[in-house]
């Protein structure tokens, strides 16, 4: 079952506030890479997704930490991952107490990613 455009359009809507400030940092090719927000992947939505380096960016707040939710997480990052996509989970407070970390690492992380792409071809 795939995600509706209009459970996208409503999550887009719906952004946490570490979400907003992500989005911020990674909109526009900031970080050299074009990043989309609350981006559908068969029945999943990730929180931002980077194309040319198959990369997905989970922001994670406290209901990650339920049980339910963690068990959820892993099939979701498993499926991912079947499809080749690298999944970088990151807490919501890495993006709102330290922007500058946050960007580090996913910029660290796509151009990695990029790199692998370009090796293996």
């Amino acid at each position: 079952m795939r995600i509706s455009t209009q459970r996208v359009r409503e999550l887009r809507h719906a952004q946490t506030e570490a979400e907003k400030e992500a989005w911020h940092l990674l909109r526009d090719r900031r970080l050299g890479v074009k990043f989309r927000r609350q981006y559908p992947i068969e029945n999943y939505v990730v929180d931002f997704y980077c194309c040319e380096a198959r990369l997905a960016v989970e922001l994670d707040g406290g209901v990650h930490s339920q049980p339910s939710q963690i068990r959820k997480d892993a099939a979701k990052d498993a499926f991912l991952r079947k499809l080749g996509i690298r999944v970088l989970r990151l807490p919501n407070g890495l993006v709102t107490e330290d922007p500058e970390g946050f960007v580090r690492k996913v910029k660290d992380t796509a151009e990695a990613k990029v790199r692998n792409a370009c090796a293996a071809n």
